[in-house]
């Protein structure tokens, strides 16, 4: 068996101490920039990889930042991952990413198994996680940042959009355009509670200009562009006086798309389609639909920023709130 190579070796190869090969792999600002060089040389040479667990014990903190997420089915959260990764960059910080398939008891095991690592931090996924979920964030004596949402409290952070206003501010431009008959199409509500709260916006905003959903539709399973197609085929079937359906999200909306290609309904001439997100397949598409552009990887990036700079400790990090605004998109 080969002999992992230690920090003895990298500091004898680099004619330096074990202290100073230490503080050099570390980036201490009071090594010399030609030792750090001649430390950094010898290790990459030796194929050194440095023991950060015994780290974490040490100082009772890992260099692992924890990040939640609810899929890795949907573009939106591997921009936000980039984003995370591009803020924690040179920082030493390596996230450490868990899936939970919008799972709550999911939620719940994989949280609670990244904070027995000593992690430095976490950035999770929404606003609205069950009791015992919360009270582990809130007993965490470490930077939580919930990201993608911003309607709600935050256990210490949040940033995100507004998902009230975003589903309100879909249903206003429609209305500019013309479209008086609405219907809605989405997936997993049950489970999907930022989905859950553009809704709950569209329809409040239909209601303050005096008009109403005609017809809603939606299923049980992960949104994909195959369940938009079953879903609209089957709205339209029942409803064939639509001028509007809005979507959960762009996967499910571009199945609607689909759908109307293939059954020779003019978008957006006849009916107008809708959704969310701002995914680049949506431009790629032979019909326009509307969508919400969000900024998935500044949203990360900001997570990640504020986890690197805040301290639990610090009066000023709770209740941290950070907005970014969706772009409305016609295309027509």
């Amino acid at each position: 068996m080969k002999k992992r190579k230690t920090l003895s070796d990298v500091a004898a190869a680099a004619g330096v101490s074990k202290m100073t090969a230490s503080r050099a792999l570390r980036g201490a600002g009071d090594v010399s920039k030609s030792s750090q060089e001649k430390v950094g040389r010898a290790a990459k040479e030796l194929g050194y990889v440095g023991n950060h667990l015994a780290m974490s014990l040490a100082s009772q903190r890992s260099d692992l930042i924890g990040v939640v997420v609810p899929s890795l089915m949907n573009i939106v959260f591997a921009e936000v991952l980039s984003g995370i990764a591009e803020g924690l960059e040179g920082s030493g910080m390596q996230p450490v990413f868990g899936v939970t398939d919008y799972d709550p008891d999911r939620e719940y095991e994989i949280i609670r198994n990244m904070l027995s690592w000593n992690p430095a931090g976490l950035i999770i996924t929404g606003l609205d996680q069950p009791g015992d979920t919360l009270r582990l964030l809130e007993n965490a004596d470490i930077p939580v940042v919930q990201i993608m949402d911003v309607d709600g409290t935050p256990v210490d952070a949040c940033v995100g959009l507004s998902q009230k206003a975003a589903g309100e501010a879909m249903a206003d431009a429609m209305i500019a355009k013309g479209c008086r008959r609405f219907g809605y199409v989405g997936s997993d509500l049950d489970k999907d509670t930022r989905a859950r709260k553009r809704f709950a916006g569209f329809e409040a905003a239909l209601s303050a200009k005096g008009l109403a959903l005609v017809a809603v539709q939606t299923g049980n399973g992960v949104s994909s562009v195959k369940a938009g197609r079953e879903l609209t085929a089957q709205i339209l079937q029942d409803n064939p006086e639509l001028d509007c359906i809005y979507y959960s999200n762009d996967d499910i909306a571009v199945g609607g798309a689909f759908h109307c290609i293939a059954a020779g309904i003019d978008v957006p001439g006849k009916l107008v389609l809708a959704g969310f997100n701002g995914l680049d397949l949506v431009e790629s598409l032979p019909v326009k639909i509307a969508t919400s552009r969000t900024p998935r990887r500044e949203i990360g990036k900001a997570a990640a920023e504020i986890v690197l700079t805040s301290d639990r400790d610090q009066s000023g990090t709770a209740g941290k709130r950070t907005e970014f605004r969706p772009e409305i998109a016609t295309g027509f």
